[in-house]
C-alpha cells in the first residue's frame, strides 16, 4: 500500500474516448496511469477495461489537441508529452472516404487515415487499378468556391450515384486484396496461344475503364464558371500535404475529396495495362476543356468536341476493353533493343546524332512588338542551328554577321495558329535581365511550321534537332494541325446533317453554345470529325490527351505569391519543367526559370518563405499568399522527383526520395 501523497505524485487520471466500428456512440473511459506507461500498455489496459468481443487490431490512439496519432507503441506517455489534460480517442485507423474521380463520379473507399497521404494515394490507386500513383494526389475543394451561386454540384444528379469500391473489390478498400498487382504477368489464350489482353483479363468488367456520357447542356451550364487566374490559385491551394495523414489535415470520416492527376508529367502510358489510367486522364482533360479550366481557341475547342463525339460513338458501339486492334508489344524484344542501345550496339546512329547536327534555313516573317506600333511582319532569312536562331536581311547575307541571334534555351514557345485562316505563327518569350522579350515568327505553311515549332520546343529545353524525339515531335505537330483542320479529307463528301443524331452543345463549353446555333455547331463538329473518324477508341483518347498536352497553358498551376523586395502580390505559375512569374493585372509572363537550371531550393519555415538558386548567380525568394508555402515547395520537389523516373525501375517507388524532395525540414 502507498500513501495518498505518493499516489498523487506518481500517477494521474487519463480520459480516453473509444470509437467502435458498428456506429455506436463512443464510450469514455477514465483510469489512472503513470508517465512511464508505454502506448502499447495503455491500449492493452483499454481493451481489458472495455471487455467487448471485437477485433481491435486496427484501432490506434489519436490525440485531439495536438492533431497527431500515437502510433509508436513503444514510446511512453512522457516521451509523447501526454499529460492529464490530454483528450485521447481510441479510433479505427481505416475509415470510409468519398472520392470524386477525374470523371466526376464519386466512389466510396475505406482508406487509412493514419498513414501519410502519399501511401494512402498509392493504396487508393491500387484499389482502382491505376498505375503510377505518384502522379496523383488528393485535392480538398475550397469551402467558398468563387461564384458559389452557379456551383450547384450537390444537386447534380450525375454526382449522386456513389460506387462503393469496397463491395466492388470484394472486401475492404484499405485492407482487402486489390484486383491489380504489379507482380501479375500476362497469360495466353488457350486456343491460339497469343498473349491475352492484360487489361481485360486482369480487370474484367471495370466501370472505371468506360468513358462517361456527356452531361446535358443544362447540367453542364450549372457547373460552368469563368475562372480567373486568381480563382484557379484559390482552388490549387487545396492540395493535401503528402507527408501528413488525412486526420492530421482535418479530414474526417465520410468527408469528400477529389482524386486528381496533380503532376502533369505522364510516364509510360501503355494502352495494354493502363485502361483505367488513360480513361481517367482523358476524363480529367475533357472536364478541364468543358469547364474552361484551361484556355483554348475556338478552333481547338471544335477539335476537342469532335474527339469527344467520336469517343462517345465508339464507347456505345464497341466493347470498352476491346484491345484487338492494339499492336502487340513484345516486351522482351523491347528490353533487348533498349539494352543494345545502352551497350553501344547502335553506335553508328548515336555517332551520327552527335556529329551531324541538322540545321534549318528558311525565309520567314518576324515581328517584334513595340509600344504604339501596328503589328507589321517583315521577311528575313532564318537559320536555326543547335539551340540558336539567327536571322539575316536575305539569303545572300547569310555568310556574314546576322542582324540578331536568338538564344532559345529557357524560352517559352507559344503556338499562334489558326489553321482555317492559314495562320501559322510561333510566339517566343525570351528570358532577359528585366523579364521576357517577345518575338513573333510567321511560317508560310503547315510543314514549315511543324519543323520550326518542333525545333524551337526542343531548343527551349536545351536540346538540338539531332535529339531522337525531333522527328516524332514534327509528326505530332502535323497530326495536331490535321485534327484542327475543318476541311474534309480529299475524296470524302460533306456529312449529311439531317441524318446525324447529335446534341452538339454537350461537347463544347457553355460559352460557345451562346455564340452559335445548334445546327452551326453540329456542322462544324462533324466537319472536324471527318479527320479522325478512323481512330479506334483508345487512339482517340490518346489523341485527346496529346492535344490537351499541346495547349499553351497545359499543366500550369497558379499561386498568389509576394516576391522578396516587392510590395504587390503576383502570380506564380508552376509547370512540369519551369516556374513562371506572371503579372496579376495583365496575366502575361514576366520571367521564366527552368528546373533544369535550378541549383537548390529550400524553405525558411520561420517566415514561411521559399528561396531558390539558379545558374549564373540568379536567386529568387517569395512567400505564398493563397496557400501554405509547403504546397508550392511540394509541387517543385514532386516534379523533380518525377524527372528521376526511368523504365528500368519497373513500378517500384522510392518513397524515401519523394519525401526528401517534397517534405522540407519543417
Amino acid at each position: 500500500m502507498i500513501n495518498t501523497a505518493e499516489y498523487g505524485n506518481m500517477s494521474w487520471e487519463l480520459s480516453v474516448q473509444v470509437d467502435q466500428r458498428d456506429g455506436d456512440e463512443g464510450m469514455r473511459f477514465k483510469f489512472r496511469v503513470n508517465g512511464d506507461l508505454h502506448i502499447g500498455g495503455l491500449m492493452l489496459k483499454l481493451v481489458e477495461k472495455i471487455k467487448a468481443p471485437q477485433d481491435w487490431s486496427d484501432h490506434a490512439l489519436w490525440w485531439e489537441q495536438r492533431s497527431c496519432w500515437l502510433l509508436k507503441t513503444h514510446w511512453t506517455l512522457d516521451k509523447y508529452g501526454v499529460q492529464a489534460d490530454a483528450d485521447l480517442r481510441y479510433t479505427p485507423q481505416h475509415k470510409p472516404l468519398c472520392l470524386q474521380l477525374p470523371n466526376m463520379k464519386t466512389v466510396k473507399l475505406t482508406v487509412s487515415y493514419s498513414a501519410v497521404v502519399f501511401k494512402t494515394v498509392v493504396k487508393i490507386c491500387r484499389a482502382l487499378n491505376i498505375r503510377r500513383p505518384e502522379e496523383l494526389s488528393l485535392l480538398k475543394p475550397p469551402d467558398n468556391p468563387p461564384k458559389k451561386k452557379k456551383m450547384k454540384k450537390d444537386k447534380n444528379p450525375a454526382l449522386e450515384d456513389i460506387l462503393d469500391m469496397d463491395i466492388f473489390n470484394g472486401g475492404s478498400g484499405g485492407t482487402g486484396s486489390p484486383l491489380y498487382s504489379k507482380t501479375m504477368v500476362p497469360t495466353y489464350d488457350p486456343e491460339n496461344g497469343t498473349p491475352a489482353s492484360a487489361t481485360s483479363l486482369w480487370f474484367g468488367d471495370n466501370p472505371l475503364t468506360s468513358s462517361q456520357p456527356n452531361l446535358p447542356p443544362v447540367e453542364l451550364a450549372k457547373m460552368y464558371q469563368q475562372l480567373s487566374m486568381v480563382d484557379k490559385a484559390i482552388i490549387n491551394a487545396g492540395w493535401l500535404d503528402s507527408s501528413r495523414s488525412l486526420m492530421e489535415q482535418g479530414i474526417g470520416e465520410h468527408d469528400r475529396l477529389q482524386l486528381r492527376f496533380k503532376y502533369h508529367c505522364f510516364f509510360d502510358l501503355n494502352p495494354k495495362y493502363d485502361a483505367v489510367r488513360i480513361t481517367q486522364l482523358y476524363e480529367q482533360a475533357r472536364w478541364s476543356i468543358l469547364l474552361e479550366e484551361i484556355n483554348c481557341t475556338e478552333e481547338e475547342m471544335l477539335m476537342f468536341a469532335s474527339l469527344q463525339y467520336h469517343i462517345c460513338k465508339m464507347t456505345i458501339s464497341t466493347e470498352p476493353l476491346d484491345f484487338s486492334n492494339e499492336p502487340e508489344i513484345d516486351e522482351v524484344e523491347a528490353a533487348l533493343s533498349n539494352l543494345e542501345v545502352t551497350l553501344g550496339g547502335k553506335t553508328d546512329r548515336i555517332l551520327e546524332d552527335i556529329t551531324d547536327v541538322p540545321k534549318l534555313a528558311d525565309s520567314l516573317k518576324l515581328f517584334r512588338p513595340k509600344r504604339l506600333a501596328l503589328r507589321s511582319y517583315k521577311e528575313y532569312w532564318f537559320v536555326f542551328k543547335d539551340t540558336t536562331v539567327s536571322y539575316y536581311k536575305n539569303k545572300e547575307a547569310a555568310s556574314g554577321e546576322p542582324i540578331e541571334q536568338l538564344h532559345l534555351r529557357g524560352c517559352e514557345v507559344v503556338p499562334d495558329v489558326n489553321v482555317t485562316d492559314k495562320k501559322f505563327g510561333i510566339k517566343l518569350l525570351l528570358p532577359v535581365a528585366d523579364g521576357m522579350s517577345e518575338v513573333y515568327i510567321r511560317c508560310d505553311n503547315e510543314t514549315q511550321y511543324a519543323k520550326w515549332k518542333a525545333a524551337c520546343t526542343l531548343a527551349s529545353k536545351g536540346k538540338t534537332m539531332a535529339y531522337s524525339s525531333y522527328r516524332s515531335e514534327v509528326k505530332n505537330i502535323q497530326s495536331f494541325l490535321q485534327m484542327k483542320s475543318l476541311a474534309p479529307p480529299p475524296g470524302q463528301s460533306a456529312p449529311d446533317l439531317e441524318a446525324m443524331e447529335m446534341n452538339a452543345e454537350c461537347f463544347v463549353s457553355p460559352r460557345y453554345t451562346k455564340r452559335y446555333k445548334t445546327k452551326q455547331l453540329t456542322a462544324r463538329i462533324l466537319e472536324a470529325h471527318q479527320n479522325i473518324a478512323s481512330l479506334s477508341l483508345n487512339e482517340a483518347k490518346m489523341r485527346f490527351i496529346h492535344a490537351w498536352q499541346s495547349l499553351a497553358e497545359f499543366g500550369i498551376k497558379y499561386y498568389i505569391v509576394r516576391f522578396r523586395g516587392s510590395k504587390k502580390d503576383e502570380l506564380m505559375g508552376i509547370s512540369y519543367n519551369r516556374l513562371i512569374r506572371i503579372d496579376m493585372s495583365t496575366g502575361l509572363p514576366v520571367t521564366t526559370w527552368r528546373f533544369a537550371n535550378m541549383k537548390q531550393w529550400n524553405v525558411n519555415w520561420e517566415i514561411r518563405q521559399v528561396a531558390i538558386e539558379f545558374d549564373q548567380n540568379v536567386s529568387i525568394a517569395f512567400s505564398c499568399v493563397s496557400c501554405d508555402c509547403k504546397v508550392v515547395h511540394e509541387y517543385i520537389g514532386g516534379y523533380i522527383f518525377l524527372s528521376t523516373r526511368s523504365k528500368d525501375q519497373n513500378e517500384t517507388l522510392d518513397e524515401e526520395l519523394f519525401h526528401k524532395l517534397t517534405g522540407g525540414q519543417e
